[in-house]
């Protein structure tokens, strides 16, 4: 299994923090964002590789940032030649870029680097291995929450049946969070996502089309999983994780 992290997006909501530093290399405690994630992905023994996708802007601080690790996996980073929100690939963009960039034929783990999550992700992968099918993260949220994220509908093995982003009028209270496993036979189906012209741009719009062609599942989590998208909420998991 191969573990693709998605870095490539700009934060300006978060300026100045954001400005000359990327999101996933701010600091939560006493490390940055990226080093929590990957010490929950290090968990799985499985996983082999890391690619981490950026851009132009800011590609020479992840450098750096790898250049300061003893990690024991090999993290590739990749530069998706993007300089602004104006002309980025989008999320999805961004993982068919690493897909082709580096031929991976394996299943992946694909998590958005800035999600922090305080749940581990080798409980998430014995679920995938329990279905073995595509999979995605999932819990029971706020009813003021559901207009922000995919909120999802399953049947009573955790089978999605359906999925909505951002919708106006949720179906249910049960939203999606930005951490996936697909199997390597699905990768090529997103190849067919973006040719048909659909939206490159957030991560669950491809599991949301998935879904009504292949078995996708939801893992229902125990713990928080936090999206580190405005200084409230940056400010919020500070303190959270204070003395870790």
């Amino acid at each position: 299994m191969k573990a693709i992290i998605l870095a490539a997006g700009y934060a300006t909501r978060l300026y100045p923090l954001t400005q000359n530093m990327p999101k996933a290399l701010l600091q939560i405690g006493s490390k940055a964002i990226l080093d929590h994630i990957l010490e929950n992905v290090m968990q799985i023994e499985e996983v082999d590789e890391v690619f981490i996708v950026t851009n132009d802007k800011f590609y020479k601080n992840f450098v750096d940032w790898r250049g300061q690790r003893d990690y024991s996996l090999p993290i590739i980073i990749y530069n998706d030649g993007t300089t602004s929100e104006a002309n980025r690939l989008g999320a999805l963009g961004d993982l068919k870029f690493v897909l082709d960039k580096s031929g991976i034929s394996d299943d992946i783990i694909v998590l958005a680097a800035d999600n922090l999550m305080d749940f581990s992700l080798l409980s998430f992968y014995d679920f995938y291995r329990s279905v073995d099918s595509n999979c995605v993260c999932v819990k029971e949220i706020k009813p003021s929450e559901a207009g922000k994220m995919g909120i999802v509908l399953m049947d009573e093995d955790n089978r999605i049946y359906d999925f909505e982003e951002k919708p106006k009028h949720p179906k249910s209270n049960i939203g999606a969070y930005a951490v996936y496993i697909y199997k390597k036979e699905t990768l090529k189906m997103l190849d067919e996502y973006l040719k048909a012209g659909n939206n490159p741009d957030a991560p669950g719009n491809f599991p949301a089309w998935l879904c009504k062609r292949e078995p996708v599942y939801g893992y229902v989590f125990n713990g928080s999983c936090y999206d580190i998208g405005t200084h409230d909420a940056y400010e919020e998991v500070q303190k959270l994780y204070a003395h870790i």
